[in-house]
This record gives structure tokens, C-alpha cells and sequence, in this order.
């Protein structure tokens, strides 16, 4: 199976391309913000590395979050609009099951952890690849607690040092870890919607474009 894989929800903007595990085109750049400029080319280009061109692509991933909000949107978007332009199914892959993968291999305990500032961090435990909690959004304190009951746990992503400032450096989300679980997960199973854990930060407007300010009372009326 040749699968497409995208990730813009960390802190990477990255499109691959994988044939039965082997890797055969990539274009992968650490971005914060700017993915909707570069996820076009990428995608063009790692596709023309790996050769046979789109008709040859069997299946499309992409990470649903949790992660940046406005990054995975943006893999979500263009990876449901060219699954539809191709006829080709698109997989969801949560950030935290392939932060796992990356780490493990899909073998022995592990706690993907993400740090979701505000003093939480997004959590999700695996145990042999698969998962033994449900993704959650945490506070730091009841992270550290629920993780001190069970383990030992293998601890990955940017959240890692938060639960243990003694933690070596662990391995990023993988483009050879999402392509294994896009080509093992089942689409129907797993479709293209985004994982949010908790609401966004930003808010919503109060007023709407070109409407005046309200007046406030004087005082004394």
C-alpha cells in the first residue's frame, strides 16, 4: 500500500510518502506558523520524489490533533480536499498515537504527553500500541498523579519534561510512525475530524465588522 501522510498539527509542517513501510519522498521543514503556504509544495514535491504521481497514492493520513488549532485545520483541509479530488480515502491519526508509535514501536508502556500551556498538558497512555486511557486534557498536578499510578511509562512529546524534568529528549512524531498507523488504521473508523480537547484560546468577536461600539451610560443617568 502507498499511503500519503501529512502532520501540521506539532511543530512541523510535513508531507511523505510511504510504500509498504519504505520511505519514498519527504518534505519536512520545523514551522510554528505559515503551513498553508508550504503544505502545497511539500506534498507536490514529496509526491514527485517517490514518483508515479497522485493516481499512484492509495490512502492519505493526516494528524487530527490534539495540537496546534490552526495547524491541523490546515492539514485537515487540504488532506480531505485532495482525498475527494483523488477518490481516496483520508485516515484521522491522533498527535498522541503517533507521538507513541514514534517512541515505541508499538511495543511496551508509554504516555504521550503534550504540553497544552496554561499549566495543562494533553495525555494519552499505551500500552504494546494500543491505547489504555482515553486522550484527555489534564492539569499538570492530575497528570503527574493519574501517570504515578501505572507505569512505568516511556514518556514522549513536548509535555515529557513537564511530568518529569529528568526525562531525556524523546523522539518527535514520525513520518514512518503515521504512515504504520495510516496503513493499519481503518478509514471508517477513523475519519478526518479534529481532536479538540479542550476549547481555543482565541475568543470570539463581540461586535461584528463595521458595527459602532455601545455607548456606555453616563454616569449619574
Amino acid at each position: 500500500m502507498r499511503v500519503l501522510v501529512i502532520d501540521t498539527a506539532l511543530e512541523s509542517c510535513t508531507a511523505a510518502v510511504f510504500e509498504n513501510g519504505a520511505r519514498l519522498g519527504i518534505r519536512s521543514e520545523v514551522m510554528a506558523r505559515g503551513h498553508s503556504e508550504r503544505l502545497g509544495g511539500f506534498v507536490r514535491d514529496a509526491v514527485a520524489e517517490a514518483g508515479g504521481g497522485f493516481e499512484a497514492i492509495d490512502r492519505i493520513g493526516v494528524t487530527v490533533g490534539p495540537g496546534s488549532f490552526t495547524g491541523l485545520r490546515v492539514g485537515l483541509a487540504f488532506a480531505q480536499g485532495l482525498g475527494a479530488a483523488l477518490d481516496r480515502p483520508v485516515v484521522g491519526v491522533s498527535t498522541l498515537a503517533a507521538l507513541a508509535r514514534s517512541a515505541d514501536q508499538g511495543h511496551g508502556t508509554t504516555a504521550a504527553v503534550i504540553d497544552a500551556r496554561r499549566g495543562q498538558v494533553y495525555l494519552q497512555t499505551f500500552v504494546d500500541g494500543r491505547a489504555a486511557s482515553d486522550p484527555q486534557a489534564l492539569e499538570l498536578a492530575t497528570a503527574i498523579a493519574v501517570l504515578a499510578r501505572g507505569g512505568p511509562w516511556r514518556l514522549v512529546g513536548s509535555g515529557a519534561a513537564l511530568i518529569d524534568p529528568s526525562a531525556r529528549p524523546a523522539p518527535s512524531l514520525s513520518p514512518e510512525a503515521l504512515a504504520a498507523l495510516t496503513e493499519g488504521l481503518t478509514p471508517g473508523d477513523h475519519p478526518p475530524r479534529p481532536l479538540y480537547l479542550r476549547a481555543p484560546d482565541a475568543t470570539p468577536p463581540t461586535r461584528l465588522p463595521g458595527q459602532a461600539r455601545p455607548v456606555a451610560p453616563l454616569s449619574g443617568a
